[in-house]
């Protein structure tokens, strides 16, 4: 295990695009496979690589990753030397307009990082990736900057970074957002030193220049050694509500689900020591992915089903998404619907969408 490398995880990006989704939070906190939030899967691909130090940057509507994260013990970083650190807002008023100028304001963090490199990843990003091995290979090219890619083209391009890549890796151009994808998709995951991201953030500062794509990676691409790390593995990020519901039906696909949740490189989340799901004699839960402590009592078909969620009976479920503490009444009726945390759907209500445009409920709501 390497003890060379300082996390930073990056949790402020908003997304209108997936509307209801982020209402009450970041991307990054968003649900995501049954029990997980979305940051714990970059979180735990740094705790498996050895890191210790992870500085997550924050901005508005943080509260719920705040208490998502807690003293960070359910990850194994709660020390009293380095561990976690939240890096909350400096201002509540205005959104950090790119990494660059996130990273200015919390340069006093940056400035006491005691490993010799840096690896930066979003929170929004679901893999399950050897941070080591990507590591090793940064080394070993002697790259100032090593990006992490796929082939696997997932995002909406307008939201996208893709790379165009010479046959010895090295990254010759950059695209961010075309109207269609072009090369390699960034998984916006970076290694570098510590010091050349010192470097790299007082010249950024300096020049009044806040993006990392575009100031660092396309500007720079010609005076800097930046190279391609081409990642093989499931990769899933969220664009948009279709999105999101896409790729939490591809979970359940056994390829895809033992993809990402490998038992070596396990995926950490917080801890709510839920009992084990009660089925009733009744029920009927067909080709699901159903986390601890449910209620289930009637049809559960083609579903991801967080902790807590109540089916009640007669009820009938199929191609849905219900977070946590979610209750489906007796004889309610639900297909395509993603619904957020603490939602009722009262007794014999009917309510569908459809695969390409699945019903998504605000957290909270009575329908």
């Amino acid at each position: 295990m390497t003890t060379q490398l300082h996390g930073i995880l990056f949790a402020y990006r908003d997304n209108l695009h997936l509307r209801e989704l982020t209402s009450h939070r970041t991307v990054a906190s968003i649900p995501f496979g049954g029990r997980y939030r979305m940051c714990d899967f970059m979180l735990s691909n740094m705790v498996n690589a050895g890191i210790t130090d992870i500085g997550v940057v924050m901005q508005e509507k943080c509260q719920s990753l705040l208490d998502h994260l807690g003293s960070g013990k359910d990850w194994d970083l709660a020390r009293k030397r380095g561990g976690l650190r939240v890096l909350p807002p400096f201002t509540q008023a205005r959104t950090f307009r790119g990494k660059m100028e996130a990273l200015y304001a919390v340069y006093s963090y940056l400035d006491d990082i005691r490993q010799d490199y840096v690896v930066m990843a979003d929170g929004d990003l679901a893999c399950n990736i050897d941070l080591e091995a990507v590591f090793d290979e940064h080394i070993k090219s002697g790259a100032d900057i090593t990006a992490v890619c796929t082939k696997t083209l997932s995002g909406d391009p307008k939201l996208s970074t893709y790379f165009d890549v010479a046959e010895d890796g090295r990254i010759v151009d950059v695209l961010d957002g075309p109207n269609v994808p072009v090369g390699l998709e960034s998984l916006k995951v970076y290694i570098l030193s510590t010091k050349k991201l010192l470097e790299l953030v007082d010249y950024c500062a300096s020049h009044n220049m806040d993006s990392f794509t575009i100031s660092v990676l396309l500007g720079m691409k010609d005076k800097l050694n930046i190279r391609a790390f081409v990642y093989e593995g499931y990769v899933a990020r969220l664009t948009s509500v279709a999105g999101y519901y896409n790729r939490s039906m591809e979970l359940l696909d056994e390829t895809v689900s033992a993809q990402l949740f490998n038992p070596d490189h396990p995926i950490c989340t917080k801890d709510r020591s839920d009992p084990s799901t009660y089925y009733g004699p009744e029920s009927k839960c067909v080709h699901s992915l159903v986390a601890d402590g449910c209620i289930i009592e009637g049809t559960v078909e083609d579903c991801v089903i967080f902790r807590g969620v109540h089916v009640g009976k007669n009820a009938v479920v199929k191609n849905c998404v219900l977070m946590q503490d979610t209750v489906v009444e007796d004889s309610a009726s639900i297909r395509y619907v993603i619904a957020d945390k603490d939602v009722t759907i009262k007794a014999h209500r009917t309510l569908s969408g459809h695969a390409s445009y699945p019903l998504a409920i605000d957290k909270g709501c009575i329908i």
